[in-house]
């Protein structure tokens, strides 16, 4: 027997020379994750569009409240919509999930449960809903609205636009009211599209 292959230290001298470069290519690949997220945004400059994304079934308090015990599984379906979740080992329950991410904002997540006894409504489960003006607004908030431009001119900057105009470009113009002129008659004629 080779007295190297039983020597502990050798053992640990191999291991500890693949051990550390890779512990290195690790810890690189994470500080390397930091850097590309700071570059992806220019420094937070820049921030990159990142889409809402809407999941799942929006029931609002009024849709829970129409609710009453005893409907059938088709007047909730009509009510709440077609459920997210429908278990076949849970025949009796109904889930309605639905999940809002926008940038800049935390997430919003609500859960509906309907339970059923024999196809009939028993009772319902619900987390804190808004309402549904206050859904919509909700989905109205982006950034602080800015100044509207005003989009018409006064007779004071249409002049001062003209008179900084080149003396080609002062041309009179013709009120709008004027008929549009006829459209000249083509140059060239074609031939027939059938032969005759």
């Amino acid at each position: 027997m080779n007295p190297a292959r039983l020597d502990p230290t050798s053992t640990l001298r191999r291991a500890a020379v693949w051990a550390v470069p890779l512990l290195l290519t690790l810890s690189g690949c994470s500080a390397l994750d930091g850097a590309s997220a700071r570059l992806s945004n220019l420094g937070g400059l820049v921030t990159p569009y990142r889409m809402d994304i809407l999941q799942g079934n929006v029931v609002v308090r009024e849709q829970v409240q129409a609710l009453q015990p005893g409907m059938t599984r088709e007047q909730v379906q009509a009510i709440l919509g077609t459920p997210l979740v429908a278990s076949v080992f849970h025949a009796h329950r109904w889930d309605y999930v639905f999940t809002f991410q926008r940038q800049g904002q935390p997430p919003q997540r609500r859960v509906v449960t309907v339970f059923f006894r024999d196809d009939r409504l028993e009772r319902v489960q619900a987390d804190e809903l808004p309402t549904e003006e206050e859904f919509v607004a909700s989905l109205l908030v982006r950034r602080p609205p800015g100044r509207v431009p005003v989009l018409e001119a006064t007779d004071e900057q249409l002049q001062a636009a003209q008179s900084k105009a080149p003396a080609a470009s002062r041309a009179p113009v013709e009120p709008a009211s004027a008929a549009p002129a006829p459209a000249p008659a083509p140059a060239m004629s074609y031939p027939p599209l059938e032969p005759r």
